[in-house]
């Protein structure tokens, strides 16, 4: 079977404009071997629970695609085990796309970004979804103000690692706040060695 990914997202349509584009041979080497890419390792789980974001596709009763973004605190989707990943389903503008598509195809599309280190997961699984107490108070985030109607459960089916080209580096307030906050540690610190210097005579006055 070989690399699960590949076997789900290399259709024979796939296949066919790779062979024409050159890449087909390359690409046919992960086919090969034992299963892999299908249960999630340590640099998986670490990769998405320091994850405060992420984008699901489901297709939907009248064939098109869905797109939405789902967000949180960071940690908010965990790894239950190396095959399965839960989230909770915080209230929202009740308009229930996504859960509504996944009550005709329990099939969803998941990609995790990492934008500052310019890294990209997706991940294909197909997702349960629960209303059970236990369920929903274990993936609540404590501090977190927002409602949990539902948890969403997903069965791992395959993922893959994206090449980090034409990833753009961005940075979000806290990433920037942090860097700042290293900045000007590090200023009032010389600062504080050159008023030193200067009470001890080995600076000049600066205008």
């Amino acid at each position: 079977m070989g690399h699960r990914f590949a076997e789900l997202a290399f259709t024979p349509a796939v296949q066919a404009l790779q062979e024409r584009d050159g890449s087909r041979r390359s690409y046919a080497r992960m086919e090969g071997g034992d299963d892999n890419h299908h249960l999630l390792g340590e640099r998986e789980t670490a990769f998405i629970a320091a994850r405060d974001s992420f984008y699901m596709s489901t297709v939907g009763e009248s064939g098109w695609p869905y797109v939405q973004h789902r967000g949180g605190p960071a940690g908010f989707v965990r790894a239950i085990d190396e095959r399965t990943l839960a989230f909770a389903d915080f209230r929202g503008n009740r308009q229930f796309v996504t859960t509504g598509n996944l009550a005709g195809n329990d099939r969803v599309a998941l990609i995790f970004m990492d934008y500052p280190n310019k890294a990209r997961l997706k991940v294909l699984g197909h997702v349960r979804l629960s209303e059970d107490p236990e369920v929903l108070a274990a993936l609540t985030v404590p501090g977190y103000a927002a409602s949990v109607q539902r948890a969403f459960l997903i069965d791992i089916a395959a993922f893959d690692w994206n090449c980090p080209q034409h990833i753009t580096q961005r940075f979000t307030a806290d990433d920037v706040a942090t860097a700042v906050g290293r900045l000007q540690g590090r200023i009032a610190e010389l600062e504080a060695e050159v008023a030193a210097l200067r009470q001890a005579g080995g600076v000049g006055a600066i205008s």
